[in-house]
């Protein structure tokens, strides 16, 4: 990453550094050359197997990572499942990139800790919103693409009986927000439909975070469904 600099109003500014982790080297340098010309972007190194992105997010600590998931040697969602795991990059986010958007890997990958995925043949401007959404410690999951992967695919995790012991920790209103969050609810959309503020939601999700040890709003999705407090919607 780079070093901190002055933006205009004299505040320190930091580009965001990217981790490319892909096998294809054509695609590497393609987003390279796009972060090359936009600012607030660095690209801090390249990957080509999963192995390597391991080990570069060690010696490079950057913001985010953009995985790929079918690489050499170590495939993305071991790649990532490692980052996310280790003390020294836990705080390196991982961004997905897929070929279709209910890839079947992708929901492995949530599991694993990634923040959120990217369709490889999305525009410039997506990749780079989807880099600075996630740099932000947010998740990258869409409502509309939240219901439709959470339904497909969440039947491949462990089956459930019910509501884990975990839960326990939460109030009423919690385990209300963050069943609404499972079901794909923006921040906005679970104020209204709760008739309270925006602050107060984005408080509870907080709590959440907290309570159930989450990185993000996409490990939320995760323990809703694989915990039993939402089940997923017929096809």
């Amino acid at each position: 990453m780079t070093d901190p600099s002055s933006d205009p109003d004299g505040q320190s500014v930091r580009d965001i550094g990217v981790l490319l982790a892909d096998d294809h080297s054509l695609l590497r340098e393609s987003f390279r050359a796009l972060l090359e010309v936009s600012p607030g972007y660095v690209a801090v190194g390249e990957a080509g197997t999963g192995t390597e992105a391991v080990r570069l997010a060690r010696h490079h600590q950057p913001d985010v990572v953009l995985m790929d998931v079918r690489m050499p040697e170590m495939d993305g969602i071991e790649a990532t499942r490692r980052i996310c795991a280790d003390p020294h990059t836990s705080s390196v986010r991982v961004l997905i990139l897929t070929t279709f958007d209910l890839d079947e890997y992708v929901y492995a990958a949530l599991r694993a800790g990634a923040s959120g995925f990217l369709v490889k043949d999305g525009t410039a401007a997506e990749l780079l919103a989807g880099i600075r959404v996630v740099a932000a410690g947010e998740a990258l999951l869409a409502p509309r693409v939240t219901r439709r992967l959470i339904s497909t695919f969440a039947r491949q995790g462990r089956p459930v009986a019910g509501p884990s012991p975990s839960l326990g920790v939460l109030t009423e209103r919690e385990r209300e927000v963050l069943s609404l969050v499972a079901r794909g609810l923006s921040n906005s959309e679970i104020a209204q439909q709760l008739y309270v503020t925006l602050g107060t939601v984005k408080t509870h999700i907080g709590r959440l975070l907290s309570k159930l040890a989450a990185r993000d709003r996409a490990q939320l999705v995760i323990t809703a469904y694989e915990t039993g407090l939402v089940s997923p919607e017929p096809r």
